[in-house]
């Protein structure tokens, strides 16, 4: 029996990789695939042993049957999918190296089956009312007013019905555009008065809620901020990551997690990167996980950070660790050796 049943709102999106590190200019093939922040979410839960369900809309032609055969491949629950609408949005993904950063070029997003969805669509009392826990991101939040009245009518429905709201902030400049942090703060707060759980940093704070801070380190501007923010809105848990690029493909992380007035933090992890994408989706996966499980802060912070390093090391968006993966990372009882 599955541990914990968690939902994840969200759109379904085409990733289009240009193959090594080439670029859109060079390359003359694409690998395709689907992903999504909640796509991403939901199938790393599963993997840790719980019932992970997508809840969305996809077209009703080959390509939204070739999504959904997917997502059923990824251990993801379909049975909230509805169908409609003509397409699906695409992103193309061209990967850095060293100096150059990895670029996303997104297209044809709204337009997207789930970006048009009419009021109606989805039966939120339905859906809420068998999950414990729903994921929501500010990648969907940035879309257009109506899919912003699915999110906040569908986070309502959670909270009536006893569920957790979780919620990552997860803001993307290419997507708000001109004045972006000015438009996105009055959505960005409804949702974090709705929730219980949120991947946040520093940076949020201040760029999207418009905090100020007189300290100049990126720590003591979290320990200063993120417990303001927890009392202003009424969160319970806050986590998120600090992240330093090296000019070796190599990166260091460190996550960190507060909760009832207090801070944890996970190791500094530096590792080699294979495909950065979709690694911010495997720590908040790793602290649910956690929160469900009722794992200490410490070790739920410690969890998250291995689940996101590990997520460096794959190909793809989503994450494919399981919960043994991620202990055994967490003891470094088996670097680079291999398994027999």
């Amino acid at each position: 029996m599955p541990k914990h049943r968690i939902a994840a709102f969200g759109e379904v999106m085409m990733r289009l990789q240009v193959p090594g590190y080439e670029t859109l200019a060079q390359a003359d093939t694409l690998k395709y695939s689907f992903s999504g922040t909640g796509v991403n979410v939901v199938s790393a839960l599963s993997r840790y042993g719980h019932e992970g369900v997508l809840v969305t809309r996809l077209p009703d032609n080959p390509l939204g049957d070739a999504a959904v055969a997917y997502l059923r491949k990824l251990g993801i629950g379909t049975a909230h999918i509805v169908r409609g609408g003509k397409y699906i949005g695409m992103y193309f993904l061209e990967n850095g190296f060293g100096v150059r950063p990895s670029r996303v070029t997104y297209t044809n997003r709204l337009d997207s089956s789930f970006n048009t969805a009419p009021e109606g669509t989805y039966d939120y009392e339905d859906i809420a009312a068998g999950m414990e826990a729903v994921h929501f991101d500010g990648i969907t939040l940035a879309m257009n007013d109506d899919v912003r009245s699915h999110m906040k009518l569908f986070a309502e429905a959670v909270k009536r019905q006893g569920g957790k709201v979780i919620f990552d902030c997860n803001y993307r400049p290419s997507l708000w555009g001109e004045d972006g942090y000015v438009q996105a703060k009055p959505h960005y707060e409804a949702m974090l008065r709705l929730a219980d759980i949120v991947m946040m940093n520093e940076k949020d704070a201040l760029l999207t809620l418009g905090m100020t801070t007189n300290q100049q380190d990126r720590e003591e501007q979290l320990k200063e901020l993120i417990p303001i923010v927890a009392d202003n809105y009424g969160i319970s848990v806050i986590a998120g990551t600090h992240r330093q690029i090296h000019g070796d493909n190599s990166h260091s992380l460190r996550g960190f997690l507060y909760k009832g007035g207090c801070f944890a933090f996970s190791e500094r992890l530096t590792f080699s990167v294979y495909d950065r994408i979709g690694a911010g989706d495997a720590f908040a996966s790793g602290m649910i996980h956690g929160e469900l499980e009722g794992f200490e802060p410490e070790k739920t912070v410690r969890f998250a950070a291995a689940a996101g390093m590990l997520a460096h090391t794959v190909p793809g968006d989503t994450p494919m660790a399981t919960e043994a993966d991620i202990f055994r990372a967490m003891e470094q009882s088996a670097a680079g050796d291999v398994e027999r």
